[in-house]
C-alpha cells in the first residue's frame, strides 16, 4: 500500500491544491491527514489563499481515500464541513508491515508517548517541522507542514511505500528519505 501523509493545511486553498497535485503525481492508495485541516489557529498568520470552505470542498471530493485525525485547531463545526471522519484524537494505522500511531501531536508526542511496542512508529504533525528520529523502542516521524512550515523548512508531505518513508516538497523533490 502506498500512503501519502500530510499535516497542517490550515485552510490554505493554495497549498491544498498543491498537495492534491502531489497526490495526483504520487497516486497513493490513501492519504493520511494528521490534523489542522481548515482553521489557521490564533498563533499562526493567515496562510496563502486562506479559504476553509474551498479546502473542505477539495478534500471532500476524495473523501473515500482519506484517513484523518483531529488537530488542535479542529472543532465539531469543522466536521460539519468535512464528509470524512476528522475528530479522532489518534488512529493505529498498519501499512506495508509498519505499525503507526498516527496523531496530531498536541496530546501524544515524544514528550508524552502513547503506549507503543518496540518497533512501532509515532507519527504526528503539529510542530510544522519535518522529523525522522530513531529511539530505542520506537521511531518518530513528522511530515512537516503543508501550508505553514517552520524553521526554514519546505512545504512538505511524506510517502510510505514498500515500508520506506520519503519526505518530499510539494513540488515533488525529495527532501529526505529513509535508507533501505
Amino acid at each position: 500500500m502506498k500512503l501519502l501523509i500530510a499535516s497542517d493545511i490550515h485552510g490554505s486553498a493554495y497549498y491544498c491544491r498543491a498537495l492534491l497535485a502531489a497526490w495526483d503525481r504520487e497516486q497513493p492508495d490513501r492519504a493520511l491527514l494528521l490534523g489542522d485541516i481548515l482553521y489557521h489557529g490564533p498563533r499562526n498568520d493567515l496562510p496563502r489563499d486562506y479559504a476553509p470552505k474551498e479546502v473542505s470542498a477539495l478534500l471532500n471530493e476524495r473523501r473515500e481515500r482519506i484517513l484523518c485525525v483531529r488537530g488542535n485547531c479542529e472543532a465539531e463545526v469543522d466536521q460539519m464541513m468535512l464528509s470524512f471522519p476528522a475528530l479522532a484524537d489518534y488512529a493505529w494505522v498498519y501499512a506495508d508491515g509498519v505499525s503507526m500511531f498516527a496523531t496530531h501531536g498536541h496530546i501524544y508526542n515524544t514528550g508524552n508517548l502513547p503506549p507503543l511496542c518496540k518497533g512501532d512508529i509515532l507519527l504526528h504533525g503539529h510542530t510544522h517541522l519535518p522529523a525522522w528520529e530513531t529511539h530505542e523502542a520506537y521511531r518518530y516521524f513528522n511530515p512537516g507542514s503543508v501550508s505553514i512550515p517552520k524553521g526554514q523548512t519546505e512545504h512538505s508531505y511524506m510517502i510510505l511505500e514498500n515500508g520506506r518513508f520519503i519526505w518530499k516538497t510539494l513540488s515533488g523533490d525529495i527532501y529526505h528519505q529513509e535508507r533501505a
